[in-house]
């Protein structure tokens, strides 16, 4: 039997749209109603088809839901879920696919009193946004988290879970206190240094007359692609989740200030066996499948 019948996605962006394809694919009986607060956004969802139903109205959207899942900026859940208070159905579940939890459980809740929610939040995306960025395939073999608060039915709980496992993800259940001090690390704070570092590099522009640019390489790169996420849903998950991004970004500064002093000392051990254990790392990553070990990242040329 499938988790749910019919489900609202409420933005409609990559991982909203994403989500609406890989139903498709996977649980086909499934009817899809989708809503996005901009006017253009919604045309282009209809003519691309990926949902049964797109509405002009976020209330209209959720009328007969038996899920509900939020696919916008976390610091825009409060008002998204206000706009769905009176016609929710008293048994529907909602969730998310935010990139911080603790703040979405306080909004959430604030504006849905006595709904069933249970966040998650998919641990993947692109630096593409928008209805046409979307992809069937996006949550395969990847992680979704999903972060009940405490008290949850776990029936809500596992029909949440097993939606994601149809679509391809691996779950994981996390307290929401401690999925934000885990991604604060693995996701937020490289994020931050890959926005500040090519920041530096556009400052730094105009001094090199282009070179910067021009000779970019392979590490730069990455951080390109990494900086050239959408601004407004990472602005919303470093104010949203700024205790952890800030415990964590002090905790960088400390083993950065010790990296430069063994630098300043010619203290080629201790860089050594930072570099030899972060390289091990990267191995285990390939290795549970969360990346490609091709050559240059598996990029074309």
């Amino acid at each position: 039997m499938l988790p749910f019948a019919r489900v609202t996605i409420i933005g409609l962006g990559l991982i909203g749209s994403s989500i609406a394809r890989a139903v498709q694919a996977q649980m086909p009986t499934v009817r899809l109603t989708g809503y996005d607060a901009s006017p253009e956004v919604r045309e282009r969802a209809r003519r691309i088809g990926f949902v049964d139903d797109v509405t002009d109205t976020a209330g209209a959207s959720v009328l007969d839901a038996d899920l509900v899942i939020f696919c916008v900026p976390v610091g825009a859940m409060a008002a998204a879920a206000a706009e769905i208070a009176d016609d929710l159905p008293a048994d529907a579940i909602v969730s998310d696919v935010g990139s911080s939890k603790e703040s979405v459980l306080a909004a959430l809740g604030a504006a849905l009193p006595g709904a069933t929610i249970i966040p998650a939040h998919p641990v993947a995306g692109t630096e593409n946004s928008g209805p046409d960025a979307g992809f069937a395939t996006l949550f395969k073999g990847r992680w979704c988290i999903v972060t009940p608060p405490e008290g949850s039915d776990p029936t809500a709980v596992e029909r949440v879970s097993e939606f994601w496992r149809r679509m391809g993800a691996n779950v994981e259940t996390m307290d929401p206190r401690h999925h934000d001090r885990v991604l604060a690390v693995t996701s937020h704070l490289p994020h931050l240094i890959a926005y500040t570092i090519v920041g530096t590099a556009s400052d730094m522009e105009e001094v090199t007359q282009s070179e910067v640019i021009k000779f970019s390489a392979g590490g730069f790169r990455d951080f390109t692609r990494i900086a050239a996420s959408d601004p407004t849903m990472w602005r919303d998950v470093f104010l949203n989740n700024k205790e952890a991004v800030l415990e964590m970004l002090q905790r960088f500064t400390e083993d950065l200030t010790a990296l430069q002093r063994a630098i300043r000392w010619g203290d080629g051990d201790t860089l050594h066996e930072l570099f030899s254990r972060t390289r091990t790392i990267r191995r285990s990553i390939i290795e549970q499948g969360q990346d490609d070990a091709k050559p240059d990242f598996g990029r074309s040329h």
